[in-house]
């Protein structure tokens, strides 16, 4: 159960968020045990984003919410691949994009507590 929040700077076409979702549908494999199947996606775009006191080029925060945790190889292969999608598909450079993890043990779907 997966949920990944991604804020960037810039406004971003319908077309660019259709691909920045499925680019993340996919990655999110990286981290075990985790699919496409219960991922949700939350992009939201046109965010005030400073980073280094400046808005000089594109930025992104993206925070990656899991029930349960990952091994840190896999947060890092994880981090490196949302880096490269929304370089790829956002223009945002990779050294202006923060991933943030964060491991839940308490979540609830469909009117269910896990």
């Amino acid at each position: 159960m997966p949920f990944i929040n991604v804020k960037v700077s810039e406004k971003v076409t319908d077309s660019q968020i259709e691909t920045v979702k499925t680019e993340l549908g996919k990655a999110i494999s990286l981290l075990p045990g985790k699919s496409e199947g219960y991922l949700m996606v939350n992009i939201e775009d046109g965010c005030h984003l400073y980073f280094k006191g400046n808005q000089a080029a594109p930025t992104a925060m993206c925070e990656v919410s899991v029930y349960g945790s990952a091994p840190r190889n896999a947060c890092e292969a994880l981090t490196a691949e949302i880096c490269r999608i929304l370089e790829s598909a956002l223009s945002v450079p990779q050294n202006r994009t923060y991933v943030k993890f964060s491991f839940i043990d308490t979540w609830g779907y469909d009117g269910y507590l896990f």
